[in-house]
């Protein structure tokens, strides 16, 4: 899923939202859902990578991944898979 189709998705959530034609629980996960489609087909020279915690990042490598979730959350020395 490409940047634009994964933003009408969340637009579409949050629309929905607004509308009250759904919870926040619904479009807590409808948006969760888009943005991980997006992370896990992203095309280029970043993969996504996943933690034992359960955060998820793109990096060049395992390497940059651990270093780029040890700057976001308070884990010391992260274990990370790649997301196929």
């Amino acid at each position: 899923m490409d940047r634009i189709a994964t933003l009408r998705q969340i637009e579409d959530a949050l629309s929905a939202f607004e509308a009250g034609e759904t919870d926040l629980t619904s479009c807590e996960r409808r948006v969760r859902a888009a943005v991980r489609t997006f992370a896990t087909e992203f095309d280029g020279e970043l993969s996504a990578y996943r933690s034992g915690s359960g955060v998820i990042v793109l990096a060049t490598s395992e390497r940059e991944a651990r270093k780029r979730i040890r700057e976001l959350t308070d884990e010391d020395a992260p274990t990370v898979q790649p997301i196929e």
